[in-house]
């Protein structure tokens, strides 16, 4: 049972930042490595990893924005994510945590599904720049025009892999992680762990 301060709390990033630390500290007590700190960057610098706990009644999580990139090639890192559920026992007035899934996603897995997919189908009925600038505009992608010539550019020479998150548009980026759930362990890049 988790403390009594979780019974009844809706408030996600207090029990995420909970089983993070717990997590953490069950991994210090076994392995050496090199924390990050999840306010300024991602938890494993070294093994480019950041933890996401989030509850299965709507799985999300904000993140960082840095470029409009990460929507097509990905967060540039990968994801452990923990879904949880919690059930407050009103008798007892205690919470309990069930970790219903962990999934490993991969960062080349970490760009947004409808983006690279709509990508894929242009370069597969021989687009061009002005498609991909198109759709880049359709989507609202937060770049300026001389970025959206470039992205265009090396999407033509580099084509990015098929990502399973789904990016909003924001101030940082929103995360939903419900495909990620449905497809691990169908997938390459995503691994169901539990």
């Amino acid at each position: 049972m988790m403390k009594k301060l979780f019974f009844g709390s809706t408030d996600g990033k207090a029990v995420g930042t909970y089983l993070e630390h717990k997590f953490q500290k069950y991994l210090e007590k076994n392995y050496t490595f090199d924390l990050g700190n999840s306010a300024n960057g991602i938890d494993f610098p070294n093994l480019e990893i950041d933890i996401k706990v989030t509850s299965i009644k709507q799985p999300q999580s904000s993140c960082p924005f840095r470029s409009a990139r990460q929507k097509i090639y990905g967060l540039g890192y990968n994801l452990l994510v923990f879904v949880y559920e919690k059930i407050d026992n009103n008798l007892k007035k205690t919470a309990k945590l069930n970790i219903l899934h962990v999934v490993f996603v991969e960062k080349t897995r970490t760009a947004d599904f409808q983006l690279t997919t709509q990508i894929h189908n242009i370069l597969e009925n021989k687009g061009n720049q002005d498609d991909l600038v198109a759709l880049f505009n359709d989507k609202n992608l937060p770049i300026d025009e001389i970025e959206a010539l470039n992205l265009a550019n090396e999407i033509l020479v580099n084509k990015p892999e098929i990502g399973y998150l789904t990016i909003s548009n924001a101030l940082q980026w929103r995360l939903q992680y419900g495909r990620i759930i449905e497809k691990a362990g169908e997938v390459n890049g995503i691994n169901k762990l539990i």
